[in-house]
This record gives structure tokens, sequence and C-alpha cells, in this order.
């Protein structure tokens, strides 16, 4: 979503996280209060752009991402390791764990170590 308006991306991340919307429905999720008009602008640019799909129902179009939200999630994983880990899963998952850490539960901690022991019996030597 790099090459996204921080407004195109509010919308794509609406969309993501809630499914099928309505421009009203979106609408209604944003902040700022942005018009009817500007929110179909928008809705209209990122489906020109490729990034959402558009369907008549019962007269009112719906709008939805045009990729899941495990591939958008994958590509923004991807392009933050890049941007601020230099590719390096190990020095995000370090980060991570400092931030968090302190909040996790020991459930989460052990299904964590369990996943680490998992990647390790599939790791290259």
């Amino acid at each position: 979503m790099k090459e996204l308006s921080r407004r195109e991306r509010e919308l794509m991340e609406i969309l993501l996280r809630r499914g099928k919307l309505t421009a009203q429905e979106i609408r209604e999720e944003l902040a700022d209060g942005s018009s009817y008009s500007t929110v179909r602008t928008l809705l209209r640019i990122l489906a020109e752009k490729g990034h959402i799909l558009a369907k008549l129902v019962e007269g009112r179009y719906e709008y939805e991402a045009a990729q899941s939200k495990d591939r958008a999630a994958r590509a923004s994983l991807k392009s933050l390791l890049a941007t601020f880990y230099e590719n390096s899963a190990e020095k995000a998952m370090a980060a991570l764990l400092d931030q968090s850490a302190s909040r996790m539960s020991r459930e989460e901690l052990d299904r964590l170590a369990q996943m680490i022991d998992e990647a390790r019996k599939g790791a290259r030597k």
C-alpha cells in the first residue's frame, strides 16, 4: 500500500478490517467526517488502481479489498521488514518482544516458543 495516499490507505484499512461495506458505512468509520462525495471519489480511485472491488447489491455498491487480509498483511510485513529491519525477521522479533513481552501471557510465550521450535526443524543448515 506504499503507493496510496494517507486517505486511500485509511479506506483500505477499514475495508481490510471490516470486509464488504457501502460508501456510507465507510464514511461512518472515518474520524474526520469526510463528505459522502469525497469517500465515493476515493473509492473510485482505489477501484481504478485495482485495490478494491465494487459490486452492485440491491441498488447500492458494496466495496471490498481486492486482495485478502492475509495477503495484504504479508505484503505490509514484507515492506516493514525491508524498511525498518534490514529484511531481518530476527531484528523484527527482537523489537516485538522488547515492546510486548512483559504484557504477553505464559500461554502466548509458550506458543511462540513452539513456533520457533517448529521453524528450527524446517530450517536450512
